[in-house]
């Protein structure tokens, strides 16, 4: 029998790349001898991010409806239109026998062309709101993998199965890692660790909160593992000393995550899967620059679970320090937010999408 091949589309941000990655690697595992394409858009971060993790990808002429810049829209027909034709030409060459989406714009043509082609397709959606492109995708794939309850008020009930996103695996074992983590970040076992977590590229109203607070963590007795972001790193490394780590980047984050005591956090939908699987009592600080609105709309699915707090941007100034002196004094809270996040994880999400995978390859065309 020929390998399979298959086609995945999803990027823009590392919340859709990393997902279709994590899925290529399982199917890699059960079909070694499959070949993989990614079709991405064009000077996006998947460019660069698929080839450094040994898949091939073709780009396409597209990006989304900007709400703000109305020139830029007017070139968007046109980009479409290119795209459709170039998906169509990457699927007639490559043949794929399963092509799947995990969002972003590029993923929209691909999918498309792809359903047109009675090729069976499979979506992964990993927000609690469905993203535009999975939303208009939805009636023509077969399968629809969701990581949050509910999933029926976006996509049609028969074709959804909550499965998870997909999370490093390295995350399944941190609590035997807790005093390696604590060497390797050279922290005082006897006190309470903060870590610190606003995204690679950082995030400004987080960053400026923890700089004003970091007195407070001192007089309570707090040490502090701050991710700030490569665009920040330059303006708070000089803050880093024993009590405070900043970091621009953190490689070893399943460390990170063992060494820390409460976390702060944006809420992507890989962050607050990752968050489920660590257990850790998280504060959520939303980003409310993203499209729809998502990151507020995931952590208030958790927080509806008493499993997080969550505090918007336009509250830190008001309730940051009172809320986090709360949660450091009451223990009974924290086992609470600790014990109820875990519920929440799915640790074997990525096998379950595979599993669907499998299904749509065994199904008669």
């Amino acid at each position: 029998m020929k390998p399979y091949k298959f086609i995945i589309s999803g990027g823009g941000t590392g919340g859709h790349i990393y997902p279709a990655i994590a899925i290529a690697k399982e199917l890699q595992l059960q079909y070694p001898t499959a070949e993989f394409l990614f079709v991405g858009a064009k000077d996006r971060m998947e460019m660069e991010k698929v080839p450094q993790n040994g898949f091939k990808i073709e780009g396409l002429w597209i990006s989304g409806l900007q709400r703000n810049l109305k020139l830029q829209n007017l070139a968007f027909p046109l980009k479409l239109a290119s795209s459709l034709i170039r998906s169509r030409k990457i699927i007639n060459a490559f043949k794929p026998d399963v092509a799947i989406g995990t969002g972003g714009y590029a993923s929209a043509p691909l999918l498309r062309v792809a359903s047109m082609r009675k090729l069976p397709c499979l979506i992964q959606e990993q927000n609690s709101h469905a993203g535009i492109t999975n939303k208009w995708l939805s009636k023509r794939v077969r399968k629809i993998c969701v990581a949050y309850p509910n999933m029926d008020r976006f996509f049609p009930a028969e074709k959804i199965v909550e499965t998870g996103n997909p999370v490093r695996q390295d995350l399944l074992e941190i609590a035997s890692k807790r005093n390696e983590a604590l060497e390797f970040f050279q922290l005082d076992k006897s006190k309470k660790t903060l870590l610190v977590l606003g995204g690679s590229l950082g995030a400004g109203r987080i960053n400026q909160l923890i700089y004003d607070s970091l007195e407070m963590f001192k007089d309570l007795g707090v040490q502090v593992i701050w991710q700030c972001g490569k665009y920040y790193f330059e303006s708070y490394k000089g803050y880093s000393h024993g009590e405070v780590q900043v970091h621009a980047f953190l490689n070893k984050m399943d460390l990170a995550y063992a060494a820390a005591d409460f976390i702060i956090s944006r809420a992507g939908a890989l962050s607050v899967s990752e968050l489920c699987l660590v257990g850790k009592p998280v504060i959520f600080i939303p980003s409310p620059n993203v499209a729809e609105d998502h990151q507020t709309k995931n952590a208030a699915s958790i927080v509806g679970q008493d499993a997080a707090i969550m505090l918007k941007e336009s509250e830190l100034s008001t309730q940051f320090t009172l809320r986090f002196k709360e949660l450091m004094d009451d223990e009974s809270l924290q086992n609470k937010l600790s014990s109820n996040i875990k519920k929440l994880a799915k640790p074997n999400a990525t096998k379950a999408i595979v599993s669907e995978i499998q299904k749509l390859l065994n199904e008669p065309r």
